[in-house]
C-alpha cells in the first residue's frame, strides 16, 4: 500500500530534530478523555425544571388513572361482551380494556422515569477505574457517598410533586396483579354445597329418560338417575350432574347394616351419589353379592349396606345418602337435597 492510501490519520508524525527527520507514532488508543459537559435548559432556568417536574407528574398520574381504570374494567365490562374496535374488528370489551388499560399504566410509569432521568437528574459522565469484587473500606464508603449525592441530584427530596406521584404509581399498579387473581375462575358460592335435588323431583332414568318406578329396580342391579327437569342439551347439563349424578341400587332390607340409610330408602331401593369422595370421579362398578362399588380412577371402595362408608382406598368420607321415596303417581322422588356436599373434599366444608 502507497503512503497515498494510507489515511492521513495514521500516517506518522515527522518530528525534526538536530539529528535529523525521527518518525513518532500516536498511540492509536490513547484515552481522549470525555467531553466537555453541555449544560441543558434544565440546568440553566428553573422554570424549565419546573416544567418537566409537571410532565413527569402528569405521566405518573396518567399512570394512576390507567390503573384505576383496568380495576373497574372488571366491574364494567361482561365477560362475553363483544364490541367492533377499528382496525382490530370485533374483539372482547373486557380483554381490549384489561390490555389497554395496564399497558398505560405501565407506559407512563417507564416514560414519566425516563423523562425525569433525561431532563431532571444529573447527566454528568464520572468515570472510575475497574476495581476488584472486594471492594475495600474506602470504596465502599465512596460508593455510599456516591448514592447519597446521586439521591441530591435526583432532587427527589426537593421535587415533591414528581415524589408524591411515582409513589402513588408504584402503588397503585401491584394492584392491577390482585384483580388479575380474579381470572382463577367464578367464585364458587355455595354452589358446591348444595344441587339440584330438591323435595318432590322425581328420579329420571339415565338410559331411558323416564321415570323411575319401584318395580323397575330389581335386588343386585344397578341404575342411573338424574333430577326431574334437567335438559340433557342444556349449557350447563355436565355441570349440574357433577353434582347431582345419583347411582340406585335395591338391597333386601335385611342386609342394610346402617339404620339411618334404611329410614332413607324405600323398600331396600337406596340411592347413593354417584361423584367418588376422593377427587370426584364418576362410580359405575357394583359388587352384587357384596353391595360394594368400586371408583376405577383409584380404587376407593363403598360399602352401600353399610351407609356407603370407605372400607379401602383414598376416598375421606362416605358417599352422601338420598332420601327417598314414591310420590302419588308411583314413581320414585326425592324428598330433599343431600343432607353434605357432594364429591371431592373442600376445605370450606369442615
Amino acid at each position: 500500500m502507497s503512503s497515498q492510501q494510507i489515511p492521513e490519520d495514521n500516517l506518522p508524525v515527522v518530528q525534526e530534530t538536530a539529528q535529523g527527520a525521527v518518525e513518532r507514532h500516536d498511540d492509536p488508543f490513547a484515552d481522549p478523555g470525555l467531553p466537555a459537559h453541555q449544560p441543558r435548559i434544565q440546568d440553566l432556568d428553573e422554570r424549565a425544571a419546573n416544567r418537566s417536574e409537571r410532565a413527569v407528574a402528569f405521566m405518573f398520574t396518567l399512570s394512576m388513572l390507567a390503573t384505576v381504570g383496568f380495576i373497574a374494567s372488571y366491574v364494567i365490562f361482561p365477560v362475553d361482551k363483544i364490541v367492533y374496535i377499528w382496525p382490530f374488528g370485533h374483539v372482547s370489551a373486557l380483554n381490549f380494556s384489561l390490555g389497554l388499560t395496564l399497558g398505560a399504566a405501565l407506559f407512563f410509569i417507564g416514560a414519566g422515569a425516563v423523562h425525569w432521568a433525561r431532563t431532571l437528574m444529573s447527566d454528568v459522565e464520572v468515570a472510575a477505574d475497574r476495581h476488584p469484587i472486594e471492594a475495600p473500606p474506602e470504596v465502599k464508603a465512596q460508593v455510599l457517598a456516591d448514592f447519597k449525592a446521586g439521591a441530591e441530584e435526583s432532587a427527589i427530596g426537593r421535587r415533591k410533586l414528581i415524589r408524591n406521584t411515582m409513589f402513588g404509581a408504584l402503588a397503585l399498579v401491584p394492584l392491577s396483579g390482585v384483580v388479575l387473581l380474579r381470572d382463577l375462575g367464578p367464585l364458587p358460592e355455595k354452589k358446591l354445597r348444595t344441587t339440584l335435588w330438591a323435595e318432590g323431583k322425581q328420579l329420571i332414568n339415565m338410559n331411558t329418560m323416564t321415570p323411575l318406578r319401584p318395580e323397575h329396580i330389581t335386588v343386585g342391579s344397578l341404575a342411573f338417575a338424574m333430577p326431574e327437569g334437567l335438559d340433557p342439551e342444556s349449557h350447563d347439563f355436565q355441570t349440574q350432574m357433577g353434582k347431582a349424578a345419583l347411582m340406585i341400587v335395591r338391597i333386601e332390607p335385611d342386609d342394610i347394616k346402617d339404620k339411618r340409610q334404611r329410614d332413607w330408602a324405600h323398600e331396600g331401593i337406596v340411592a347413593f351419589s354417584k361423584i367418588c369422595t376422593h377427587v370426584g370421579c364418576p362410580i359405575s362398578l357394583y359388587e352384587q353379592q357384596t353391595h360394594h362399588v368400586l371408583c376405577p380412577c383409584h380404587q376407593s371402595t363403598f360399602d352401600l349396606s353399610d351407609g356407603a362408608r370407605v372400607i379401602f382406598g383414598p376416598a375421606g368420607h362416605p358417599l352422601p345418602q338420598l332420601r327417598i321415596g314414591v310420590n302419588s303417581e308411583g314413581n320414585l322422588e326425592a324428598l330433599g337435597d343431600f343432607d353434605e356436599p357432594v364429591g371431592a373434599a373442600f376445605w370450606e366444608r369442615g
